[in-house]
């Protein structure tokens, strides 16, 4: 690379992080925004910023700084029992918000590609109830499959986990081809 070029990328460099530094200088420091998480969760609680710092990491930073509400599901685990591969199935888990505080389901995300959650994306008025859709696509699977949709919410704990399960029969001479059960 000639000395040229090098200087040119430094330059655009430089300029780069020099705006960054001047947007974030422009924003103040007594904003939130220009402050890492774990600095505003250990000036809050200075025991917690580590174990904080841990749980976001895994999501829901939004819901950590969020007032906490409960909730309650009609179920935590649904079985669709028997289904031939490449079958497409969905169920519905009724949530409720319980508490006090409108509830906000900041993000919903399966164990694998073939569990595709659908929630609520504006937050549940206290005492209301939604459904979270829940889409398993056997195509690929054999046996017996148990998968997850993880919720992170303004609840405690952060996250909740449900549960779907499915026995898949592979039609014979099809064997071959499908995946061993948990992929």
């Amino acid at each position: 690379m000639s000395n040229g070029l090098k200087v040119g990328l430094l330059i655009v460099i430089a300029g780069a992080l020099g705006f960054l530094g001047y947007s974030q200088w422009k924003k103040g420091s007594d904003s939130i925004e220009s402050r890492p998480a774990t600095a505003i969760n250990e000036a809050s609680n200075p025991e917690a910023g580590s174990a904080m710092a841990t749980n976001d990491a895994k999501g829901g930073s939004a819901s950590q700084q969020r007032a906490k509400t409960t909730i309650n599901f009609d179920k935590k685990e649904h079985d669709f029992g028997k289904m031939k591969q490449g079958d497409q199935v969905e169920c519905v888990f009724k949530v409720t918000n319980t508490g006090n505080e409108p509830l906000i389901i900041e993000e919903a995300h399966g164990s694998c590609g073939c569990t595709v959650p659908d929630y609520p994306k504006e937050p549940i008025p206290a005492g209301q109830t939604r459904d979270i859709k829940v889409k398993f696509n056997s195509a690929g699977k054999k046996g017996s499959q148990t998968k997850t949709v993880t919720l992170t919410s303004n609840t405690e704990p952060l996250q909740t986990i449900l549960t779907i399960k499915a026995e898949v029969e592979v039609p014979e001479g099809q064997d071959k081809a499908a995946k061993p059960a948990g992929h």
